[in-house]
């Protein structure tokens, strides 16, 4: 779609998609329109990101691929033994935000004895949707094959997405190759927050303007209809604050998954699309507790001791 096309579509104030003007489709798929402040939120997200940097121990900017944007720090464990890793993909509608600012999870997972990922992939209009898939699988393969360095279980690996960063997790769960390396059938878990799960009408929004998708490209990157017969545990969750159609989303990707992947779902009354992943890993909230649950550190309460990063993470990238 062009973007004059667009902007024809809205001159006329025909149905674009599911009854909905374009003006209508577009505010749908525009979660911002839901809160008061986004600039609010990324500023928060900056703050609290260098704060996880600058508080815990993190390898920064280990390069998982040959592109400047395949990027990852990795947040190791405190705990012994060797820990689940949690694969943090951010949002932005896949043209904003990256490793600086989407670091702000990390901290009450490495309270609960996880380690962290934090995974920074090529943005549109540079990049397209199918390299974008592309490099998030890269990134699950090079932290797999690097498990026993960085010092986390291999058979222990959980990928998160936000918003297009649940997409692009949602995609690594497909099988085959047509999109990078298949790392399917290697993931313990996902959790999938927020997404984007048919392309369809992402195709005919505003969105598309950097994506440039067409029909084939977008059916070739809605995970809703690709979905193979049998998936690892999966916790699907939303705020509670979200667009109908990010809401209907949601809803169909979860009644998707269902016969194939034992599914904890969750909606957060009272948080947004923005807000949600605050909760991951924070006990006492729901989507905290099920994820961590599914991780196995449910009965964790504090790391034991801290990982000797000296020695065993010769990678690249920077110590901070």
């Amino acid at each position: 779609m062009r973007r004059t096309a667009a902007r024809e579509r809205a001159l006329t104030g025909a149905a674009v998609y599911r009854g909905m003007d374009q003006a209508t489709l577009d505010r749908q798929y525009s979660p911002s329109s839901r809160v008061p402040s986004l600039t609010a939120y990324l500023s928060e997200y900056a703050r609290l990101s260098t704060a996880a940097r600058r508080d815990h121990p993190v390898r920064t900017g280990l390069a998982y691929g040959t592109h400047p944007a395949e990027l990852l720090d990795y947040f190791p464990s405190a705990a012994p033994g060797r820990p689940p890793l949690l694969v943090f993909v951010h949002g932005g509608n896949w043209q904003a935000l990256g490793r600086a600012e989407s670091a702000f999870p990390a901290p009450p997972l490495l309270a609960a004895g996880a380690a962290v990922a934090v995974v920074e992939y090529g943005l549109a209009p540079d990049v397209g949707l199918d390299t974008m898939a592309g490099m998030v699988r890269r990134a699950v393969d090079w932290l797999l094959r690097h498990a026993d360095r960085l010092g986390f279980a291999a058979d222990r690996l959980h990928l998160c997405g936000t918003s297009a960063g649940a997409h692009l997790a949602a995609m690594a769960l497909l099988p085959g190759s047509w999109h990078g390396p298949d790392v399917s059938r290697r993931i313990a878990g996902a959790v999938l927050l927020s997404g984007m799960y048919d392309l369809e009408p992402i195709r005919l929004s505003y969105v598309n303007e950097a994506l440039r998708l067409d029909e084939a490209g977008a059916r070739r990157n809605s995970p809703l209809h690709l979905l193979p017969a049998r998936l690892p545990p999966v916790v699907a969750a939303r705020g509670g604050n979200e667009t109908e159609e990010y809401v209907r989303q949601h809803e169909q990707m979860v009644a998707a998954l269902r016969p194939r992947a034992a599914v904890t779902e969750v909606v957060a009354e009272r948080r947004d699309h923005f807000s949600l992943p605050y909760e991951l890993g924070a006990r006492g909230t729901e989507l905290g507790d099920a994820v961590l649950t599914q991780m196995d550190l449910g009965g964790q309460t504090e790391p034991r001791g801290q990982t000797d990063l000296g020695g065993q993470m010769d990678l690249g990238g920077t110590t901070a």
